[in-house]
């Protein structure tokens, strides 16, 4: 494939609870709506609905409970998520600390949940139902039953994969109540949202049950101006042998977005904003209108996801179970979008002399226009045994498998536009320009996987326990194309690079009480070239070049985890420390013909987390992260400098972040509540020199949330959310330069009529 497809428009209708001994993982969960549906087979039969506290993860590679899980997994469930008001993965992922978000590189500003955790980037670490989805749109939580983060490397997990850990979305299935449900929403910038969750047992079919779950949104965003999101999904689903020792599932989902991307604003005139003219004059620069639009008004967005899953289940016995899951999924994304570049113009060379304009109103931007078009595809097969036996005086809880897994991404090059500068403080949306169009150059990269795996937990003995992981795997990644530089002819590109991959997990643990369980933990993770998107990169010092060895990373945990009040609440607690090696490559001084490999990055802290029922009324999660980060062997200059990179912290990631979210059920059917979300200061760049121009330091805030429901009836109940009630001014996201930021949304609501049937 030599030339991508032509653009089309496709429109579319803290208060922390601490554990009193050496620390833990950390769950995180929702509260019970009027409007939602009972709970349905993710967390296992019987699990109490009307709780923000989790049991389990969805995925049958946790053999255990989580208080039984050494390592920290946050769990989301949807009562949560859902009277938080939050609507797409992002929205949820605010509440999780030690999470946050980038912008992305100068002229490819980023769409889609671009989440860096614990210090590394994860954007790419996203899966749902366990099998990883690489799509680029801002994914919706309609179909979601909860959010799972799990924390540290998880190279036994998945294979490949980000330092830091995943997050991993567990879809709705149907089951055998009968149910209708849904939300009607009006809100700020005219935003509309409506949902239906429909589940039916079919009587005809003993053990049959049909679930569609259904959304259709479109407006404004809170605080930008002229940017809209419209987008639809549709999930249907069904079930075949609920209840009998042999199950089938198949689930779809489709999801259309047709959208006015948004480029950014600059960040000039926010604090820690520094632009060497200016400073040097003395003028302290105006901060531009943070509603302010800076694209174009034909820049647009269209994005198509769809995905299709069947699973198999059947229990030999009470002990052993097989699981068969197969899926086919593909995405699309075409975006034409303009936004800020570099510093502003604020004054002319003169004679060789720099001439500040004094007038900020002759101040000017120059803007870039990037078109990107990018199509994901992924066909995995896994199967799964779980079983339950004894060997000796030891009880193992198993679980092992194979995975089959095609990935693939194709991305083509557009020819670049030049664009006249506009105002800094009055930007022209209304510049007509000539069509983007390919220019010949492409990307197109597979990854194959092959992998087996097993988990094991082994009970020594009724207070000490054994869990092992460990994963291997063969992967092989191709990338065909043709680059194009400059004036140059078109070269074409074939690259490959397969090998072998080794990962583990262990954790010993021991339980002081049934309610409790004290452990330390160590896991690895790898991540070969190619690995994010499967284009490798020929370039002898790029790290996606197949002749250098994979990313590294390891991990160490120490934690506790305690169910109180009855097991109502779980309290937890973890003391961790993770490091990523390998991710650099330079040319040796003394032999131009050789490439070192070196870059080593380190991630430390402290993770708390309380969640669950401190009383039948009243519900709680919160949950804290205390980090440090270091770069213990940065980016060394071709002139062989010292690295101004060794010894300062990592980008995007604040030394303290905590959440809290509660909610209280009075009397007369009014439930309230409210959250609270803060981050300290980030550095923006990985380095020891201050910036001259753009934000060297992302600077801290604290947000505050609101929430009230009153049910009117059994079946139909009134929701209010209040965002950022005290209107914080705060950067949501910034790009790699600190020259653009997202602004944080400001005093917003949205008002939800919830019902059920």
């Amino acid at each position: 494939m030599t030339n991508a497809p032509m653009f089309r428009r496709t429109p579319v209708a803290a208060a922390v609870f601490a554990a009193l001994h050496a620390a833990a993982g950390h769950a995180q969960t929702g509260s019970v709506q009027p409007t939602q549906l009972p709970r349905i087979s993710v967390s296992g039969e019987g699990e109490d609905t009307n709780t923000y506290k989790p049991e389990r993860a969805q995925s049958p590679k946790f053999t255990e409970p989580l208080l039984d899980t050494p390592q920290t997994v946050l769990v989301i469930r949807k009562e949560v998520f859902t009277q938080q008001g939050a609507l797409s993965l992002t929205d949820t992922l605010r509440n999780t600390p030690g999470i946050t978000f980038q912008l992305g590189e100068n002229g490819n500003t980023q769409s889609g949940d671009t989440l860096f955790m614990r210090g590394f980037d994860a954007q790419n670490a996203i899966f749902v139902d366990g099998i990883r989805d690489l799509g680029a749109a801002v994914r919706d939580v309609f179909n979601v039953e909860q959010v799972e983060i799990f924390k540290g490397p998880a190279g036994a997990d998945n294979g490949r994969g980000a330092t830091s850990g995943y997050v991993n979305l567990a879809s709705k299935v149907p089951g055998l109540t009968d149910a209708f449900s849904g939300s009607l929403a009006y809100g700020t910038e005219e935003r509309r949202r409506l949902t239906t969750d429909w589940n039916h047992a079919l009587d005809s079919v003993g053990g049959a049950a049909f679930r569609l779950n259904l959304v259709g949104q479109d407006g404004g965003v809170a605080g930008r101006d002229f940017i809209e999101r419209e987008s639809w999904g549709v999930a249907p689903s069904f079930a075949l042998g609920l209840g009998t020792d042999t199950r089938f599932y198949a689930y779809s989902q489709h999801v259309r977005q047709d959208n006015v991307p948004d480029g950014a604003v600059p960040t000039i005139g926010i604090a820690d904003y520094r632009n060497a003219a200016l400073d040097d004059a003395g003028i302290v620069a105006p901060r531009v209108d943070d509603e302010g639009y800076y694209g174009l008004a034909s820049d647009y967005e269209d994005i198509e996801a769809d995905m299709f899953t069947l699973r198999f289940e059947h229990d030999f016995s009470e002990d052993v179970t097989l699981r068969n899951t197969a899926r086919y999924g593909r995405s699309e994304q075409e975006r034409v979008l303009t936004a800020p570049l570099r510093a502003p113009i604020v004054s002319d060379d003169v004679g060789g002399t720099t001439v500040v304009r004094t007038d900020p109103a002759t101040w000017q931007l120059n803007r870039t226009r990037h078109a990107s078009f990018r199509e994901n595809e992924i066909v995995t097969n896994q199967t799964n045994v779980t079983a339950s036996f004894a060997t000796g005086g030891i009880q193992h809880s198993l679980s092992t498998g194979v995975e089959i897994i095609h990935e693939s991404q194709f991305s083509p090059t557009y020819t670049s536009v030049s664009l006249p500068p506009t105002s800094l403080y009055n930007p022209d949306r209304s510049l007509e320009l000539s069509p983007v169009a390919p220019n010949g150059a492409y990307s197109d990269g597979r990854t194959t996987t092959g992998a087996l795996y097993a988990f094991d937990t082994w009970k020594l003995t009724p207070r000490w326990q054994l869990s092992t992981g460990l994963r291997w795997e063969h992967y092989r990644t191709e990338t065909r194309g043709v680059q194009i530089q400059g004036n140059n002819p078109p070269v074409n590109v074939s690259l490959e690079d397969s090998d072998d991959a080794l990962s583990y997990k262990i954790g010993v643990l021991f339980k002081p009480a049934d309610e409790g369980s004290v452990y330390v933990a160590f896991a690895n993770s790898i991540k070969p070239p190619g690995a994010d998107n499967f284009a490798l990169n020929a370039t002898a010092t790029n790290v996606n070049n197949p002749n250098l060895d994979p990313q590294k990373a390891t991990h160490v945990e120490l934690g506790t985890k305690w169910d109180l009040l009855d097991r109502r609440l779980a309290v937890t607690g973890a003391l961790f420390r993770s490091r990523n090696k390998n991710d650099l490559a330079r040319t040796d001084p003394s032999n131009p013909d050789a490439v070192i490999q070196y870059g080593e990055r380190e991630v430390e802290g402290l993770e708390l987390g309380v969640v669950g029922q401190i009383t039948p009324a009243w519900q709680i999660s919160a949950g804290l992260t205390r980090q440090n980060t270091e770069v213990l062997e940065g980016r060394v200059s071709a002139d062989g400098s010292p690295s101004t990179q060794t010894g300062a912290n990592i980008n995007f990631s604040p030394k303290f972040s905590a959440t809290l979210w509660t909610s209280y059920r009075l009397p007369y059917r009014i439930t309230v509540g409210g959250g609270v979300r803060h981050q300290s200061t980030q550095a923006r760049s990985v380095s020891n020199v201050p910036a001259s121009t753009g934000v060297f330091e992302v600077p801290s805030y604290t947000v505050v949330d609101l929430f009230a429901a009153y049910d009117v009836t059994d079946n139909v109940g009134l929701q209010l959310n209040a965002y950022n009630v005290g209107d914080e001014d705060y950067v949501a996201a910034i790009n790699n330069s600190g020259e653009r930021y997202l602004p944080g949304i400001p005093r917003s609501w949205l008002l939800t009529v919830n019902f059920r049937l």
